[in-house]
């Protein structure tokens, strides 16, 4: 059966398009029937398996798990339940394929390490970071998360979505869930359809959020401005993207390429028996998606073929509080030489290749980030929309019922007496619909109202309930008809879910330089400002574009120290572990919007918190520093010492237990320090060498007044004899205490109670200089107070001073 010379081949096709018709056999083009099958399969691949939908982010799999756990109750508030009863649930109702490809698929929902916000909770065994695999389902269990059911199925019985019919025509389920937040940016997807695929980063939630309320507010904004609050991914397992032309390219087109290194930071390892003291590389955080045990693997691999030659031991310390792998080298290697050596020949930096490929109206589209955030929100206009309308109706509904009753409590003689005589309930309603001119459903109402109605309760009740549904009546059709409500209504959704869900970032940003192309310009000599942040933030502006005054991100976080240096130099960070660490000043992201920039730990590679962060300009004028550690050593050093280092290096040593508290610059003539306790004591000493000696970088400083129990030190001033001090307690006290009052003593002394306290548990939270040229701020719970001077006394040292503050004070400072 061949067509000349085409050899056209006659088959017998199941498809729908070549049947057989009254006995007859339909040719058709076996090259035609084999294009048109397998176009047909890979469109079946592409929409119902391997790409998620813009609008909940999720394939069908995810889709049919998270419905048939909402259908079985498994809320937050739930228990536990098997594994195994949720995948037969899933494969007998929605999903018909193998029950291995649905467990690894909820096996991923649970796994933190997998997902930036889990939309499981498990119990179990569900695998780790090692690849190993999880328990099998019948031993764990699991249920839905917090974000996961309140992001997903918050709406799912509100006619929000629309509902299709199962494989068999048994059941209906969701063609796409009532997502309130876009889970295909926060949890990222990663998939291979047929002859495409994508890879979605995940993101964090607050900044996802930020952009969507930039989104609504200003929706002609460029990608410039959304990477102003949504500066790129942020993954599950933390560590840092370097450069930022990588992620332009995933926003702007949809596709880039994202350079991932792990987080590591040198660390001192005390000398044991047997050994000498020496330093590691501790790496506490790889990139996503990277096998920590293959990982290991690898690196003893390249250390037996001596490509790693410095290496002396490689240990797995970690445990369940986190990841610390520690890489101990040889006393005289160069510890940044081998961690590039640990980036150039292993996974510990990798590319994530982003692909922003995903379904929109079923179909595969590429896009960016402006496109997918505009989908989600028209997705959550039209879901809304359908949910208002849904409530409306329902609200109409039973105003009605209300009304109805209403007026039959109005009519209550002649209600009577119609039902009465009428035979049947029938009659009684028609009856009632002609007497009272009510529809038939107010009718029925009145037929089966209770006796209990007719009190006088019951009526005043009836009477305010037709008032409040009357206004959710009025205040549900403005939502539908004003757009503009519609648009606040959902802001102020998305600013509850990101208040109860956010979380902070995990992933560092490092957008210029350090290692790419933008790294290799030699920065110049530019005046520049660096903010500092009092929860431990950083960012950089030029001079001149700073801001003045005390500057605050919605009561939430505080600028608390101004720094004028130029970009080619570097500042000291030291760290409460006693170590200054060089951060270059070009390496400091650059002030945009409202962000407050990046942690100053993620930029120094350091887990340790930062106590102090001084620029060459403040080192080089002073002849000294001070250090205090919180247990009361002071050490008083040359700052040449610290300008003479040329890389991190420890500048304290510290006893068990201990860490570093303050790092002041030394004296000047005619000045003393003041040392102040929790405890209320205040220890004046002169500035002397026999007092306070000059000691070298490697020393560890003198005790210069024993801490009583549950006592710590609070602050260093260095003051003159008109200095005036302003003390603040924990519960909101404070007065000033002129320096001339406290007597100047010895190290080691008790020193002078500064501080006495009215309430009970009270103790000091610091000490400040009291210039009245500046603002006090205290920050609490509840956000910001700017007392005025003349609300703080001058009081002696036997005072308890004046409530300045209403509620407990976290932190103050004198700006």
């Amino acid at each position: 059966m061949i067509a000349g010379a085409d050899e056209t081949c006659l088959i017998m096709s199941r498809s729908s398009r070549s049947r057989t018709l009254a006995g007859q056999i339909i040719p058709t083009a076996l090259h035609e029937e084999m294009q048109r099958s397998y176009l047909e399969y890979a469109m079946s691949v592409i929409v119902g398996r391997a790409l998620p939908d813009v609008r909940d982010g999720l394939k069908p799999v995810h889709r049919r798990i998270i419905f048939a756990m909402h259908e079985l109750g498994l809320t937050p508030d739930r228990p536990f339940r098997k594994c195994a009863r949720v995948v037969g649930d899933v494969l007998g109702k929605y999903h018909p394929h193998g029950d291995q490809a649905v467990y690894e698929a909820l096996v991923r929902l649970v796994q933190p390490f997998s997902s930036r916000y889990p939309l499981l909770s498990g119990h179990g065994n569900f695998g780790s970071v090692d690849d190993d695999p999880p328990a099998a389902m019948r031993y764990t269990e699991c249920r839905l998360s917090s974000v996961g059911n309140e992001g997903l199925l918050a709406e799912i019985g509100d006619n929000s979505v629309p509902f299709l019919p199962t494989f068999d025509g048994s059941q209906a389920e969701p063609s796409v869930l009532p997502a309130r937040l876009p889970f295909l940016l926060l949890n990222g997807s990663s998939g291979i359809a047929v002859g495409m695929a994508t890879n979605i980063p995940p993101h964090n939630l607050g900044e996802v959020v930020d952009a969507l309320l930039l989104l609504i507010d200003r929706p002609d904004c460029e990608l410039e401005d959304l990477l102003q609050v949504l500066p790129g991914p942020d993954f599950p397992t933390g560590g840092m993207i370097l450069g930022s032309e990588g992620i332009r390219d995933t926003y702007n087109k949809g596709r880039g390429t994202l350079v991932v290194r792990g987080i590591s930071h040198v660390e001192e390892i005390p000398a044991s028996k047997g050994r000498r003291a020496r330093s590691a590389l501790v790496i506490t955080e790889f990139p996503y998606q990277v096998n920590k045990a293959a990982w290991l693997e690898k690196v003893a691999e390249l250390i037996n073929q001596g490509k790693l030659s410095d290496i002396m031991d490689l240990r797995d310390e970690s445990d369940r509080s986190g990841i610390r792998v520690v890489v101990e080298c040889r006393k005289e290697a160069n510890l940044e030489d081998v961690r590039q050596q640990l980036y150039k020949l292993t996974p510990l930096q990798t590319t994530f290749g982003a692909i922003l490929l995903t379904l929109v109206n079923h179909e595969p589209r590429q896009l960016g980030l402006k496109a997918i955030l505009e989908a989600f929100l028209e997705f959550r206009l039209q879901t809304l929309t359908r949910v208002l309308t849904t409530q409306l109706a329902a609200l109409t509904q039973q105003a009605g019922e209300v009304e109805g009753m209403l007026l039959a409590l109005g009519h209550l003689e002649e209600v009577i007496g119609i039902i009465r005589q009428a035979a049947d309930g029938t009659i009684a309603r028609e009856r009632l619909m002609q007497a009272l001119n009510c529809s038939r459903e107010q009718a029925d109402t009145i037929l089966g109202m209770p006796l209990r109605r007719l009190t006088s309760l019951e009526q005043e009740r009836l009477h305010s309930n037709a008032q409040t549904l009357a206004q959710k009546i009025q205040e549900t059709q403005e939502l539908l008809q004003d757009r503009r409500k519609l648009l606040n209504y959902l802001k102020k959704e998305l600013r509850s879910l990101k208040k109860q869900h956010g979380d902070p970032r995990r992933t560092r940003l490092a957008l210029a330089g350090d290692g790419l192309g933008e790294a290799g310009a030699v920065a110049e000599a530019v005046p520049v400002t660096v903010h500092l942040w009092h929860r431990g933030y950083i960012r950089r502006y030029q001079s001149q574009r700073s801001p003045k005054g005390i500057v605050s991100l919605g009561g939430e976080d505080l600028l608390i120290a101004t720094l004028t240096t130029t970009l080619d130099q570097s500042l000291w960070v030291v760290t409460t572990s006693g170590r200054a660490i060089p951060l270059k000043v070009e390496s400091i992201p650059v002030a945009s919007g409202h962000n407050r920039g990046s942690p100053i730990t993620a930029l120094i590679n350091s887990p340790d918190p930062v106590c102090a962060v001084l620029t060459p300009e403040q080192v080089s004028g002073v002849p000294d520093l001070l250090l205090l550690t919180r247990q009361g050593r002071l050490k008083r050093m040359p700052a040449q010492e610290l300008l003479d280092l040329s890389r991190g290096a420890t500048v304290l040593k510290l006893k068990a237990g201990d860490e570093l508290g303050w790092v002041v610059l030394g004296p000047t003539r005619g000045e003393s320090v003041v040392v102040a306790t929790s405890g209320g004591r205040l220890l004046r000493l002169p500035w002397e060498e026999a007092e306070i000696p000059s000691l070298g970088r490697v020393a560890a400083g003198y005790q210069v007044l024993a801490t009583r129990k549950q006592e710590t030190l609070v602050g260093i001033l260095t003051v003159q004899e008109s200095d005036t001090l302003l003390l603040v307690t924990r519960q909101g006290y404070g007065k000033r205490l002129p320096v001339a009052r406290l007597p100047i003593q010895k190290r080691g002394s008790v020193g002078t109670q500064g501080m006495l306290f009215c309430r009970t548990g009270d103790t000091l939270l610091g000490i400040h200089k009291a210039d009245t040229e500046r603002q006090v701020v205290l920050l609490t719970a509840n956000g910001l107070l700017q007392p005025p001077w003349d609300s703080i006394p001058i009081e002696d040292r036997t005072s308890y001073g004046l409530p300045i503050s209403p509620e407990p004070v976290l932190g103050f400072y004198c700006l």
